[in-house]
């Protein structure tokens, strides 16, 4: 495991909400996580991101359910800040890549954090940031 802190995007925490395939592996960086007590971080404007898309797929209980999930596992919840906005706009303006990815990317090289991702798009930008693929 690499020594964090680690941001996580909506990509891989929808995965473990959702328990799809392979959500045991992100489970137990999880749990390595919190045994070192290094810090993950998710932006808030991928928590938005998972509030349309869990309440979209499975109504307002489950959307509920997964906020909580994300309050338990007590994460970092970085704010978008005017300095982030234009840093995501810029990734954006420069990478193929959708515009909550450039909120998590500008946040791992804000935070110096490794991203915890198993979406493609990120291919496109690992070269700038270190990655940690589930």
């Amino acid at each position: 495991m690499k020594n964090g802190p680690f941001i996580f995007d909506s990509y891989a925490l929808s995965k473990v909400f959702q328990k799809e395939k392979g959500y045991e592996n992100i489970v137990g960086l999880l749990g390595n996580i919190k045994k070192t007590q290094v810090t993950k971080y998710i932006n808030i404007i991928n928590v938005g991101e998972i509030i349309y898309t869990t309440k979209r797929a499975f109504g307002d209980q489950k959307k509920l359910e997964v906020l909580a999930s994300i309050e338990r596992l007590n994460f970092t919840i970085l704010q978008a800040t005017n300095s982030l906005v234009y840093h995501a706009a810029e990734y954006k303006a420069q990478y193929r890549i959708s515009y909550a990815d450039c909120f998590v990317l500008a946040s791992a090289i804000e935070h110096k954090a490794t991203i915890v991702t198993g979406d493609p798009e990120f291919k496109k930008v690992e070269h700038l940031v270190d990655i940690v693929w589930v």
